[in-house]
Parts: structure tokens; sequence; C-alpha cells
């Protein structure tokens, strides 16, 4: 794959080992930041421990093949950084177990963990079916995981606790959701499976690159969710990802579709190559731009983003009739109706400055 592209083994293993020392360098620096700025957090702390275990953790499984003197020091960081990820989202945001009998999941779920990171290949291991045991207890683990935070979201975070929890999943969801939507295009155009095709060795290439890097979104969003620093530009974040994300896929299959379909229609008309099919096809995504981006911000602001939405329409409807408005009264009545129907506040009260014109007037009466 990487001869018909050009590529050396060399550049690709120089390219792999740059990604991994930023995903490293990255972690180190967000990691010294937490414990710069929240020291006093034991929370804060375990987060920036974590984020150091986890950085260099694929680089040291790729050393440890064989038995080598690295093998036994790769299985404690392995060990550590899988108790220190349990203990982290057990505890986010708030540090404490919620509910209470989760800590004994936890217990369950690392004892079964160690015999497959220390005995691999003892007879008992593999005797005992120990493999197969240890990964449904990490499965279930991973399953109660999510289930706590979703609880912990709904029930028991504070809003500025429930923005650090849309910080980190953020982080997670990127970088997962690029793996796995990639990987799913294997299935729908089974010759980008090949890496001796064409298309097929770019792309998985591509789908490589771009995960790794995206890989450093994590560090970077539990970063910004430890320091409490623009924790509410999350939504903004979460906002532009859904429309150009959807964006992106529906503009890309109907480029496909265009490609493909022109192609066999003009090479049956005027025996044409694809490059008519590809200017077409270009044209066509241009001109669907903009007017398909409107359309899908506007879906999502009804469905995720429903009383932010209402509320921009009930202001701008507003805005329209405070142009034509002359009776202050009718006024008053109006901008207290927007305030409770937008900011839904517990009661409203509305004071209304004297003019000086008036001032006088009142004081000569």
């Amino acid at each position: 794959m990487l001869k018909g592209l050009g590529l050396s083994l060399g550049a690709y293993a120089a390219f792999t080992i740059v990604l991994t020392f930023a995903t490293i360098a990255v972690s180190l620096v967000v990691s010294t930041l937490i414990v710069w700025r929240r020291s006093d957090d034991r929370m804060a702390l375990m987060v920036a421990l974590m984020l150091v275990t986890l950085a260099p953790i694929n680089a040291a499984s790729t050393v440890t093949v064989s038995p080598t003197p690295w093998q036994i020091p790769n299985e404690c960081l392995e060990f550590l950084a899988i108790v220190l990820v349990m203990f982290v989202f057990l505890l986010f945001p708030n540090g404490q177990f919620v509910p209470r009998w989760t800590r004994w999941t936890l217990v369950v779920s690392l004892a079964g963990q160690v015999p497959n990171i220390f005995f691999p290949n003892a007879s008992f291991t593999r005797n005992t079916h120990a493999a197969a045991v240890g990964y449904f207890l990490l499965v279930s683990e991973a399953a109660v995981l999510v289930g706590v935070q979703l609880y912990r979201y709904r029930r028991v975070s504070s809003p500025m606790q429930r923005q650090q929890t849309k910080w980190v999943v953020f982080g997670m969801a990127i970088p997962t959701i690029i793996y796995f939507g990639g990987s799913a295009l294997y299935l729908i155009f089974p010759p980008l499976a090949q890496p001796n095709l064409l298309y097929g060795a770019p792309y998985q290439l591509a789908l490589s690159a771009i995960f790794s890097c995206l890989l450093l979104c994590f560090p970077l969003a539990v970063g910004f969710a430890m320091l409490r620093s623009r924790l509410w530009d999350i939504d903004i974040l979460i906002n532009r990802t859904l429309v150009y994300g959807t964006l992106t896929a529906i503009l890309a299959i109907v480029y496909v579709g265009l490609v493909i379909g022109l192609q066999a229609l003009l090479r049956g008309i005027i025996s044409q190559d694809n490059s008519v099919a590809i200017v077409i096809s270009t044209l066509a995504i241009a001109a669907l731009f903009q007017p398909l981006r409107q359309r899908i911000q506007q879906l999502i602001d009804r469905r995720f983003y429903r009383r932010k939405y209402d509320a921009a329409k009930i202001i701008e409807v507003f805005s329209a009739t405070l142009r034509n408005e002359v009776d202050l009264d009718q006024l008053r009545e109006d901008l207290v109706a927007v305030v409770e129907e937008t900011m839904q506040p517990t009661c409203v009260s509305l004071w209304l400055r004297q003019s000086s014109q008036e001032k006088k007037t009142s004081t000569y009466l």
C-alpha cells in the first residue's frame, strides 16, 4: 500500500512517531496546566494522572511484542491506565461515587483484568477462559460507566458540571464517530477495503491519519472541562459539529451519486469522460451548500435547541412589532411577556426612569 502511494516505510514510521509524540506532548501540557491551576482539586489531579498514563500507552504496547525488559513496566502502565480511566469516569465530575454501589463493580472489573494483563500466556489463564471473562467484565463496566454518567447528568450534576460532561463526551465522540463512520464506508463501497486499489490505499491512510489527529481532541476537551475555561462554548461547538458534520455527509453522498450517475449518462449520450461529470457535480454541490446548511441548521435548532430556537423567534417577532408600537403601556406589556416566554424567570418587574423634562414638570407642580 505504501509503495503504491509513493511513500517509504521510513516516512510512514516517521509520521506515526510524530503523531505519537504530539499526543504525548499535548497530554503532558494539559496535565501540567491542570495541576498548576487546580492543585487543590482531587478530581483534577486524578484526571491529570490519567492523561499522563493514557498518552504513552499505545507507543509502549508496540514495543513489547515479545518478552523484553519493558514488558513488566508496560503491563503495570496498562493496568494503571485502566484503573484511572474507570476511577475518573465513575467519579467525574464531583469526585464521589454516585450511586455508591458502583465502587463494587469497579473492584470486580479490575480483578477480572489481572490475569489478562499480567499473565496472558499462563496455563490457568487459557484453561479457565479468563480472557473471555475479563473482556465481558470490561464491556459490562463500560456500560456501567455510560449509565452512571447519564444518571449524573440528568439527576445529580449542576449546570456547570453538565457543561464539563459535555466537553469530555465531545472529546471522545468526535474521533469515535469519525473512525466508525469511516469504517462503515467499507460496507457501502467495498473497493475502499482493498489496499492495492487506486482508491483503497489513499482512503485507508487518510482515515488512519485523521483518526490519529483527532485523538488530540480528548486531552484538549478534558483540559477545558477541568480548568472550567469557556465551558459554555461547548454548546456552540456541538451545534456547529452537528450542522457541518451532517452537511458534509449529505454533500459527500450527493457528490458521489452525481459523479457516478452523470458518468453513466454522459458516456451513453455524448461519449464524454468523467471530467464533465465532475464539473457538473461540483457546481451542483456549490449551489446546494448554503440552502442545505440553513435547512439543517433550522432542523437541528428545532430538535436539540428548541428553547433557544423559540426564544430567537419570539425576539424576532417582538423586534418587528417594536418598530410600529407607540403606546408605552402596550409596549411594557409586550416586553414583560417576551421576557417571561424566553427567560422564564420566577418574577418580572419593570422600572421606567423618568426623563429630565418629566422631572422638571413634577418639580414645578
